[in-house]
């Protein structure tokens, strides 16, 4: 992103996660796997899961009778997080609102069914109704109809930080002029076929089969949701009444392959940084793309930051949610540290390259 330029704030916030559907900040609390019931196994399976609920309930008007779950999570996600920031979609030009979401799956149940379908009754015996939702870029396509947007219309699907690339890619749109508000979400849904994945990848978490207690170091306990956050230039926020800001932007870079992730994470931050190290910084660690293993960034962190850096690890139920949980580590992290001043926001993909994004935490 250009420097010299007006930071960029979160300004609302909106999740819909095993805590439920959520404006604003999630107030992590005790939070246990709960058993798989949607599909049968041999054995008890357990995961992160989102409690069932009416998204209509929640945002009246809300039609998802044929929708992909995950699509309907990212359109009560937005709409919380529109909310959560006091915008009136009506007051402003909806030409220049765009749409920035991550997925690593995309709507994997009903692309899984799709392709079930296919496989028992050939291509002739498929249900047409379902084959736009097999499109990862259909979540976001459902956003902006619902809200009648017409501004950028964006998903990535960034291998290790996905979430990241998405935050990164929004605030260049509007540094750029290219948008006025930007909607950011990631998230995944929990398939039968993704759980049976990871447990041939032997990745799997001991609390995924009975009561362990949860640990990170021992695997991982796969999750599910989607979060949103909204994003506007600082210098535009004085033009709306009682308007709240999380963080702001400052800079951000990423980079992949060429070089080891510890080089790139040097160079990246040295550079955002601009040589002037903060006598104090949080170190958010979003994760580095293996869901089972514990975050390499502290100790590049402590590095880069030097000791008086605070590290911030990765909240188990958003490392579940691999390369796509980058925002649920941001709210997660925001709620529970209650902390103010910069902060790294940073994840990397082993040797494959490194996101960072430098933070003012309000």
């Amino acid at each position: 992103m250009t420097p010299n330029l007006p930071p960029i704030a979160i300004t609302g916030i909106g999740s819909v996660s095993p805590y439920g559907p959520l404006a604003g900040l999630i107030q992590p609390g005790p939070l246990e796997p709960a058993a798989i019931t949607g599909w049968t196994s041999a054995g008890e399976r357990r995961a992160f899961l989102v409690p069932p609920f009416r998204p209509a309930a929640v945002v009246p008007g809300l039609n998802t009778r044929r929708l992909d779950r995950l699509s309907a999570w990212a359109l009560v996600a937005s709409s919380l997080a529109l909310k959560d920031a006091g915008i009136e979609l009506n007051s402003i030009d909806r030409s220049r609102v765009a749409v920035v979401f991550a997925t690593i799956f995309g709507c994997v149940e009903l692309t899984e069914a799709f392709y079930l379908s296919a496989a028992a009754n050939g291509w002739n015996g498929t249900d047409p109704i379902t084959f736009p939702e097999t499109l990862a870029s259909a979540p976001a396509s459902h956003v902006s109809m619902f809200h009648g947007l017409r501004g950028p219309n964006i998903t990535v699907s960034n291998k290790y930080f996905g979430g990241e690339s998405a935050m990164l890619q929004a605030a260049c749109l509007l540094r750029h002029g290219q948008a006025d508000l930007a909607i950011v979400l990631a998230g995944d849904a929990l398939s039968r076929s993704t759980y049976a994945w990871y447990e041939e990848a032997d990745l799997l978490s001991p609390a995924c089969y009975n009561s362990h207690p949860v640990s990170e170091a021992e695997g991982f306990i796969p999750a599910e949701g989607v979060a949103a956050v909204v994003l506007e230039p600082s210098d535009r926020i004085n033009l709306r009444p009682n308007a709240r800001t999380y963080a702001r932007i400052s800079s951000g870079l990423w980079a992949a392959g060429g070089e080891p992730a510890e080089i790139i994470c040097q160079k990246i931050i040295r550079q955002m940084l601009g040589g002037s190290v903060p006598s104090f910084c949080t170190a958010i660690c979003s994760g580095n793309g293996a869901p089972c293993a514990t975050s390499p960034t502290a100790t590049l962190a402590h590095e880069i930051v030097g000791e008086g850096v605070a590290i911030i690890h990765p909240n188990a139920y958003a490392q579940g949610l691999a390369g796509s949980g980058a925002l649920f580590h941001l709210i997660l992290a925001s709620s529970s540290a209650r902390v103010s001043g910069p902060a790294l926001f940073l994840g990397t993909a082993r040797n494959n390259g490194f996101a960072a994004i430098l933070l003012e935490l309000s």
